[in-house]
């Protein structure tokens, strides 16, 4: 039985594979997130966290892109190109775990609300309308401000403020599972809450489940940057934080454009990317939208 499950999870990843490949936006949003993904993997053997110090520069005040900075220098003479690389440690990881703290919440309440009826689920229901409502990106602000900088609390601001619409979407799809007959048969064998929420209504929405992280991750991204853009940062160097120094120190008015441009373009490409892989993924792993994209 173990052999015949293996084949079948085989299979099933090579047609999932075979499907993804179809999609060229798909594809090309991989190659990128890949290609980010193992550049911050070698950041370390490259070059170390001293490029982000402030006396660490050693080229001219906001010089543009040269032999020696590809990518010019800063406000203190460091490279613009170094100082890239080393922030998208920072950003990458503060948008991967707080999308993860966000799947994870929005997953357990939103089965909750979908699983359980009566007050239970009402009240769950309520609380995730109440955080539907707040402004993420104030409430977050707040959090962290109150928090404290560092890269947990900003992790910890925006995945508890950005769950809502995971746990909604959650909930929907559970309703749909549990309206099964094996849901009703499993009820009526003697299976307890643990075992449907797990072994029935888990397996299900995860699918769904992947295709929305991605899009979390990319919102994460965009959430981090513009809190360190308005100063609440986790203290490290991260491509939000060097808009920020751009701004600060009048790039825009210096002519400095490479200072600016390029972080922008970085949280564009990798935000972009996990978009379309979130998309190639949602009409892969739902049938629908498959069918519809075969038509």
């Amino acid at each position: 039985m173990s052999n015949l499950a293996w084949v079948r999870r085989q299979r099933s990843v090579q047609r999932f594979w075979r499907d993804f490949r179809t999609h060229k936006a798909g594809m090309a949003g991989l190659v990128v997130l890949v290609v980010a993904v193992v550049l911050v993997v070698i950041a370390p053997l490259f070059i170390d966290s001293g490029v982000t110090n402030v006396v660490s520069g050693t080229g001219a005040k906001l010089a543009p892109p040269s032999w020696d900075y590809p990518l010019g220098t800063d406000e203190s003479g460091r490279s613009v190109l170094l100082m890239i690389w080393w922030g998208s440690r920072t950003s990458l990881l503060i948008g991967f775990l707080a999308a993860l703290l966000s799947m994870v919440i929005g997953t357990v309440l939103g089965i909750a609300a979908g699983h359980f009826r009566g007050w239970a689920g009402a009240i769950v229901l309520r609380v995730t309308d109440w955080f539907l409502v707040l402004p993420s990106l104030v409430t977050a602000l707040v959090l962290a401000a109150i928090l404290g900088g560092s890269t947990a609390t900003i992790i910890i601001a925006i995945g508890v403020t950005s769950w809502p619409s995971t746990a909604r979407l959650i909930r929907a799809q559970t309703l749909a599972v549990e309206a099964r007959p094996y849901i009703e048969r499993s009820h009526a064998l003697g299976a307890g809450h643990w075992h449907i929420t797990t072994r029935h209504v888990l397996p299900n929405v995860a699918p769904l489940l992947l295709a929305s992280t991605t899009l979390e991750v990319a919102s994460a991204i965009v959430t981090e940057s513009t809190l360190a853009f308005l100063g609440v940062s986790a203290n490290k160097t991260s491509w939000g934080t060097m808009l920020r120094g751009s701004y600060d120190w009048g790039a825009a008015t210096a002519g400095a454009w490479w200072y600016i441009l390029i972080p922008g373009l970085c949280i564009v490409a990798v935000v972009m990317a996990f978009t379309l892989c979130g998309r190639a993924l949602e009409t892969v792993l739902n049938p629908r939208l498959r069918t519809r994209a075969a038509r």
